[in-house]
């Protein structure tokens, strides 16, 4: 969905699923050519007939395996909301290269915030989720987040999704003491930054393993090319371990080739990878590369498997890529097609709150996802002081989340399981579970 950023003498419209219950209002403003999304509750709210409205049937349904949740809503449904709401800060790429990845976490963000606050918010608060674009450009999170720190006074920072903005970000929080929560970026060093800094994914270290397994084992291939971005921590981090894990057990790089980010011709680079006879490629970049790297390998008559990491997982990869992606295979942190309750809960919500058909992505449930770490860390707290924050996330065990259960471990990074995706008449589909 597109991010509807008004400008500050633009009427808010109300989301769909707060016509009824309490009411939220969208605010944005325009800060030195930055936009900024504001999801602010209306202190005096006027409360409407139907209190038992879809927002809160779906975060009850959705908050079924949080006892601990429902008991701290119960008793703010109780108390009501004299008290000034908690800010939480989100830097995302809702505009630019990156936007879909962005768009799609600031959506799961979004609706958790708003179902939380509709089910009775936190410690008897409501949240107010402040949202900077980072516009996809280097250099924008750290002026993001500094926002979002000193003026906006937020208690907690979530974002990002792409690790470079992500490791820009992390020692602004770091040095003012303020939890960090990264969605969705997988370079290991984001959360090495400081004590701070956590993240609700996996990492690349695990990631490349789990791609070299399933090379290994589902495709039967042993010789790889490879194309790497060497301008993107990420490609270069998932390449490093992807190789380690692959050669650990027989396997060869036949062909190693590098771009940057924004390339668009990748055919001098396929071709060489052809040359050296490969029985598969692995590209460890973006879905904008990754869909450009796909057509033109199959204009080649490259006909052997291609798969990518979990930055291809965007409908702009299908988009861009049309045809040619089908049979492409990706890592993943979810599937929507996971029978649990709340899988499908968290699916079902998604979709009826941005009126769309097709299901919420990885990085729209690790979005929504991170907000659910937070307030559950809020709550076992019981209180909105950072440090106590932090100290809550890092003890943070088993923690029943959409995309799994989520332990922070003594590198507060998310351990869990990954999951293989594959596109299929034009959809993403479950293929299997692994683990290292």
């Amino acid at each position: 969905m597109s991010v509807n950023l008004r400008k500050p003498d633009q009427a808010p419209a109300l989301p769909a699923q707060c016509r009824n219950g309490n009411r939220q209002a969208i605010n944005s403003e325009r800060s030195h050519e930055r936009e900024r999304v504001v999801v602010r509750p209306l202190a005096h709210a006027r409360r409407c007939e139907n209190s038992s409205n879809d927002a809160s049937r779906n975060w009850s349904h959705g908050l079924a395996h949080f006892p601990g949740i429902l008991v701290v809503v119960f008793a703010s449904l109780l108390t009501g909301f004299a008290a000034d709401p908690i800010k939480v800060g989100e830097y995302a790429s809702l505009t630019g290269k990156e936007a879909s990845l962005g768009q799609a976490s600031h959506n799961g963000t979004l609706l958790a915030v708003e179902q939380i606050n509709a089910a009775g918010g936190v410690l008897g608060r409501k949240l107010e989720l402040i949202s900077e674009d980072t516009q996809s450009k280097a250099g924008e999170s750290s002026t993001a987040v500094r926002k979002l720190i000193s003026r906006d006074k937020v208690v907690a920072v979530l974002g990002e999704v792409v690790s470079s903005r992500s490791l820009e970000a992390a020692p602004v929080c770091q040095a003012a003491k303020v939890p960090m929560i990264s969605p969705a970026s997988t370079a290991p060093g984001v959360t090495a930054v400081g004590d701070y800094i956590f993240r609700a994914c996996f990492i690349d270290p695990f990631q490349g393993p789990v791609m070299a397994k399933f090379a290994r084992d589902t495709l039967k291939v042993k010789r790889i090319g490879l194309l790497v971005s060497t301008s993107s921590a990420y490609s270069i981090g998932l390449a490093k371990y992807f190789k380690e894990a692959l050669t650990a057990h027989g396997g060869v790089i036949a062909a190693e080739k590098a771009y940057s980010e924004g390339d668009k011709d990748f055919k001098a680079q396929l071709t060489a990878i052809r040359a050296a006879n490969v029985e598969a490629i692995f590209n460890p970049g973006y879905y904008a590369e990754g869909a450009l790297i796909v057509r033109q390998a199959r204009d080649l008559g490259i006909t052997v498997p291609i798969f990518g990491g979990d930055s291809w997982e965007a409908e702009e990869l299908i988009a861009l890529g049309g045809k040619a992606v089908e049979g492409a295979y990706l890592s993943s942190h979810y599937s929507f097609e996971d029978p649990s309750a709340q899988v499908q809960n968290f699916v079902a919500s998604y979709k009826q709150r941005f009126g769309t058909g097709i299901a919420p992505d990885s990085n729209a449930s690790l979005g929504y996802d991170s907000v659910l770490l937070l307030v559950d860390a809020i709550r076992r707290a019981g209180s909105v002081d950072r440090a106590k924050i932090r100290d809550a996330l890092a003890a943070t065990k088993d923690f029943p989340a959409v995309t799994g259960r989520i332990t922070i471990n003594e590198k507060r990074d998310a351990a869990k399981t990954a999951v293989i995706i594959t596109v299929k008449n034009g959809q993403f589909k479950f293929v299997e579970r692994i683990s290292p």
